[in-house]
């Protein structure tokens, strides 16, 4: 695998591209599903290289970058539950090395020279949850789910006997606590005893099975399991109860919760190194699983000030054990097209096992790295599990290889619809030309309209879009609104029937108003994720001016492109690619048409964000003395701003530091508001 710095734009993009459909699949089968098809470690390979690119190549962050999302959607089996605070994920270390680079990144941002003193704790492999209290008595329980809002599993956590009813002593007058719920490796093995004893499903891990247990519908049957607690982290408070996060784990114990002994705190950043390696060296004697060591900046003033990025606080870090490794037989190589033409390589694999789970695929990413590790069909192949769902392929075992062996020749037509499959200059991956006349990406682009962070329609999955357009119901995403005209043909279908033809009609009814960042969304532009698509409908409101001005962005140079190229997240590449897409006609008639068919509602700035800034585009430039500036931007988005690299007429404030420069001048060229560090200060009110 090339080094980030090797790779071109193209090459980048296309990756990211793959990585994030990837991980996408793993987080779905981990946290919806409860049964990973990938290890943790590999999983974690996959997101430290997303994490790298997006490094070399922040301008290609997508908008459903894996950097900025977290875990799966709740499922239908139980009342969904905002959190109050949302419940985001960690950034990964693999090594010392990684692990100093993150601590540097902490004092940059903050300006600091000093180390920072940490509190160290084994990161448990379970399941997250938050538990409410108010007034000192839980009020409700909810697993993590996508972040924003989870599933409510109160009456299954009151079976837990770690999970106090009622909080010891004094405590605020509504608190979120966060923890994990996890089963010990003996009762896992009782559980499974039973399990067969009882002619019943074995499960995989002790993870897998602590997840199923809290998620019965049947509380009874999570009563009957034994599953534990450990109390790690705060949400929302109602009120401040300490000032370090070492003392904020002395309350919890003092509370009633079990917080994990081997949590320590460290005086500096320089420690972090041999507690790793004394929790590694213990790790096999544990009796519970853990996956690494979690290691969290101890004041809590400081997190404040460092707060997030994307889907992951700047103040915690887990550092995580290796991957595991296997061999076996590649016995061919298949070729997939995607929804934007894309051809994939894919081995087919003899079955294996790699750290409990079993292995038929692996990505070949694309023709470059099938010729770079000389990967042939019937050769034998390490494999590691640093993707989500499909594990990559690390070297070729080359004594192994048959004395027949050929090099693989990669494709130049689809193997779908039979057009060429052109590379253009400089990039990495082959692409079908065959546009929305190749079955494949007309098909895959249907699946990803109605995907669950797209119109999320119950009931038209990826079976039944496949289903209809071979029977001529679907060809184009209008054609979904016109299904419930074809009820009653549906319901003869085989497999169908009146109940389920007429719960499809509804739940696509039921989708007919939608929000405008998951309409962005569901049109499949390249490039455009789920991120994305949010900030684009935050920075154009509605869909009429977003459509409008993507229009006018069709023109180089025009006010359109340079302020659609200007919002942070989306930059040049990203503004080619929506350009792209509307100068096409047939996407502006599908666009009307869908237009005329539903009600697009408008972004809706949080409430959290109504202040004096919210929806303001804000410039920063120069140099800051009280903060740096990408504290000031995070600060500036937590109020609900918009910030952008460049002065347009379009912008609202520039905040000018020391030795403003170019910046400055054009926005006093423009007439745009000019505030000092103090006036910028005062507006934030901080």
């Amino acid at each position: 695998m090339r080094p980030p710095a090797d790779l071109s734009e193209a090459d980048a993009a296309a990756e990211l591209a793959r990585l994030a459909a990837e991980i996408a699949a793993a987080d779905r089968a981990y946290h919806e599903h409860d049964a990973p098809e990938i290890t943790d470690a590999a999983y974690d390979a996959l997101r430290r290289r997303n994490a790298e690119i997006e490094a070399r190549f922040p301008h290609l962050v997508r908008a459903d970058s894996p950097g900025r999302r977290v875990g799966g959607a709740p499922s239908g089996g139980f009342a969904k539950v905002a959190h109050i605070v949302p419940m985001l994920s960690l950034g990964n270390a693999f090594g010392a090395e990684d692990f100093a680079e993150f601590c540097e990144r902490a004092r940059r941002f903050l300006g600091l020279k000093e180390a920072l003193a940490f509190v160290a704790e084994p990161k448990i492999d379970g399941l997250s949850i938050s538990l409410t209290y108010e007034d000192g008595v839980l009020v409700r329980g909810a697993t993590r789910g996508d972040g924003a809002e989870g599933e409510d599993v109160t009456a299954n956590l009151r079976t837990i006997a770690s999970v106090p009813a009622r909080l010891h002593g004094s405590a605020p007058a509504r608190i979120e606590i966060r923890g994990e719920v996890f089963m010990t490796k003996a009762d896992f093995l009782a559980l499974n005893e039973a399990q067969e004893a009882a002619g019943q499903k074995l499960f995989a891990n002790p993870r897998n099975a602590a997840a199923g247990s809290l998620r019965q519908l049947d509380a009874r049957i999570t009563a009957g399991r034994r599953l534990s607690l450990f109390a790690y982290a705060m949400g929302h408070s109602s009120a401040r109860v300490a000032e370090t996060h070492w003392e904020y784990l002395a309350r919890l114990s003092a509370w009633g919760f079990q917080v994990n002994p081997l949590s320590r705190h460290l005086a500096s950043e320089a420690e972090a190194a041999a507690f790793q390696a004394g929790i590694g060296a213990a790790r096999a004697g544990l009796a519970y699983d853990i996956d690494g060591v979690v290691y969290k900046v101890d004041d809590l003033g400081l997190q404040e000030r460092l707060g997030y990025v994307g889907r992951e606080p700047r103040w915690a870090i887990a550092w995580k054990f290796p991957a595991e490794q296997a061999t076996t037989l590649l016995q061919d190589i298949a070729i997939q097209v995607g929804r934007t033409g894309a051809l994939t390589p894919v081995a087919q694999l003899q079955p294996v096992n790699v750290g409990g789970v079993l292995v038929t695929r692996a990505t070949l990413h694309n023709e470059d790295e099938i010729a770079r590790k000389d990967v042939r069909v019937g050769d034998t192949v390490v494999l590691q599990r640093a993707g989500d769902v499909i594990p990559q392929i690390v070297s070729v075992v080359l004594e192994k290889r048959p004395p027949d062996s050929v090099a693989y020749v990669f494709p130049d037509t689809c193997p779908v619809c039979g057009s060429a499959a052109l590379r253009p200059p400089g990039e990495v991956v082959r692409r079908c030309t065959g546009g929305l006349t190749c079955a494949a990406q007309a098909e895959e682009r249907l699946v990803h309209f109605v995907s669950r962070a797209a119109f999320d329609i119950e009931g038209l999955g990826d079976k039944t879009v496949r289903e209809f357009i071979a029977a001529g119901l679907l060809r184009g995403p209008a054609d979904i609104f016109a299904v419930p005209d074809h009820e009653q043909e549906i319901a003869a279908r085989e497999g169908w029937g009146e109940t389920s033809a007429r719960n499809l009609s509804r739940a696509i009814e039921a989708r007919r108003t939608i929000a405008l960042s998951r309409f962005i969304y569901a049109l499949g532009i390249r490039r455009i994720g789920e991120a994305n698509a949010k900030l684009l409908a935050r920075h154009y409101g509605s869909f009429g001016n977003w459509r409008d001005q993507m229009k006018a962005a069709v023109a180089i140079g025009s006010d359109a492109r340079i302020d659609l190229s200007s919002i942070v997240g989306i930059g040049p590449a990203i503004a080619e690619e929506l350009a792209e897409f509307f100068a096409e006609p047939r996407n502006i008639a599908t666009l009307d048409e869908l237009n005329r068919l539903l009600t697009i509602e408008d972004a809706v700035v949080p409430a959290a964000a109504e202040g004096v800034l919210a929806g303001k585009s804000i410039v920063f430039t120069g140099t800051l003395t009280t903060m740096t500036r990408p504290e000031a931007k995070a600060l500036a988005e937590r109020l609900g701003a918009k910030v952008s690299d460049s002065v347009s007429k379009r912008t609202d404030l520039v905040v000018v530091g020391e030795d403003a420069g170019s910046k400055a001048k054009k926005a006093a060229e423009l007439g745009v508001r000019i505030a000092t560090e103090a006036q910028w200060r005062a507006l934030a009110g901080v």
